[in-house]
């Protein structure tokens, strides 16, 4: 069983790590500290379990569930200090949550329960909207309100959020921007925030949006009439 852990604290990371290696039943393929390491851990390592904290800084672990594409999901553990986070981890359809510090008779039954067949998706898309994109500064995780969004684009190198602040990576997709955080596709590797456009030019060239920041957005036919539809526009 290929699992992750995420955690805040490199202490409690290192401790499931170990507890979960000595099951023999477990193969730790990564740990990660905050969301925006597990994001891109989540696609690339593909684990089956994901044995997720609850309170992290900047981007808990539900909002975490909500920012990851439903095709690479895994079954999720929450792992908490607080059991009164137990309903709402049942509530996003976890396969079980472990209190800390995690006891191995406890881990155990939190194991038996794994190898059971799932009864259906491992958890369902949250309910609970993206608000608030990640995206990697220099040294930090910047948090962009989706409000102060203009559009984001999709390249070679990445999808990018830009923003008053410029542009900036994120490891969120464009499906998930598009689905969870009500940004609208206005082109195969564009979104567009339509509360930030400033006008759209129609002709004989390609259309495009000119944002309220001055920025020019490509749009496709195949888009153009859904597009003007949100807006209002005949």
């Amino acid at each position: 069983m290929r699992a992750l852990v995420v955690d805040d604290e490199l202490h409690a990371r290192d401790e499931l790590a170990a507890l979960l290696a000595e099951t023999g039943e477990v193969e730790v393929v990564g740990s990660c500290g905050n969301a925006l390491e597990a994001l891109p851990a989540i696609r690339l390592l593909r684990p089956e379990v994901l044995f997720l904290d609850v309170q992290m800084p900047a981007v808990n672990g539900f909002e975490l569930l909500a920012m990851i594409d439903p095709a690479v999901l895994p079954r999720v553990v929450f792992v908490t200090a607080h059991d009164a986070f137990a309903v709402r981890a049942f509530e996003e359809s976890a396969a079980d949550y472990l209190l800390k510090p995690v006891a191995r008779e406890r881990l155990a039954r939190t194991l038996e329960r794994l190898r059971r067949p799932a009864a259906g998706p491992a958890v369902p898309l949250p309910a609970e909207p993206v608000r608030r994109i990640p995206c990697l500064g220099q040294r930090s995780i910047k948090l962009v309100d989706v409000a102060d969004v203009e559009f984001v684009r999709s390249g070679e190198a990445g999808v990018y959020v830009v923003c008053p602040a410029g542009e900036l990576f994120t490891e969120l997709t464009l499906k998930v921007l598009e689905e969870r955080a009500g940004l609208m596709r206005c082109h195969k590797q564009y979104l567009v925030n339509v509360a930030r456009v400033d006008e759209i030019t129609v002709g004989e060239e390609a259309p495009v949006i000119r944002t309220r920041g001055g920025r020019v957005v490509p749009v496709s036919r195949r888009f153009l009439a859904k597009l003007k539809e949100r807006l209002g526009i005949a």
